[in-house]
C-alpha cells in the first residue's frame, strides 16, 4: 500500500486531514484549513508526506505546497486548488471537482479562499491566512 493509500484508508469517520509517510502519519479532526495551520505552526517537516483531506481549496492547496507535500487526494477539490498543486507538481486526484469552496453558512466563498484568491507566494498565503484567522478568533 503506497502512502497515499494509506492517507486515504485513514479519511474516515470524524478525520478531515490525514498525512502519512512511511510509519509516521498525522490526524486531524478540525475543519477547514485548521490542520494543515497546526502542522506548520508547530513545524512539522511534513516533505514528501501524501495526504488525503475532504476539502480542498486554493488557501489549503497553498499550505501543502508550502509543507512541500508530494500527493494529495481530495475529497473535493476546487480548480483553484488544482491550478495550486499542479503548478507545484503535487501529484493530484479527487472525487469532485468544483468551481470554488463555498463558506459554511451557504451565502458566498469561503473566507479563506477569498483571503489568497489574488495571491501567489506561498508564504505570504501563510501570513495571510494567520492574519485573517486572528481577525476572525477577534469576532
Amino acid at each position: 500500500m503506497t502512502d497515499l493509500q494509506k492517507a486515504k484508508s485513514l479519511l474516515v469517520d470524524d478525520k478531515t486531514c490525514v498525512l502519512v509517510k512511511g510509519e509516521k502519519i498525522y490526524t486531524s479532526n478540525k475543519s477547514g484549513i485548521a490542520p494543515m495551520m497546526e502542522f506548520l505552526a508547530q513545524g512539522l517537516n511534513l516533505k514528501g508526506f501524501s495526504a488525503a483531506d475532504k476539502i480542498v481549496g486554493k488557501a489549503a492547496a497553498m499550505l501543502f505546497s508550502l509543507a512541500k507535500i508530494s500527493a494529495l487526494h481530495a475529497v473535493v477539490l476546487s480548480k483553484p486548488a488544482l491550478d495550486v498543486l499542479q503548478k507545484h507538481k503535487i501529484k493530484v486526484s479527487y472525487d469532485t471537482l468544483t468551481e470554488n469552496i463555498i463558506n459554511r453558512a451557504g451565502t458566498g466563498i469561503c473566507p479563506m479562499e477569498e483571503t489568497v484568491k489574488d495571491e501567489t507566494d506561498l508564504q505570504k498565503a501563510y501570513e495571510k491566512l494567520c492574519e485573517k484567522i486572528k481577525q476572525m478568533k477577534k469576532k
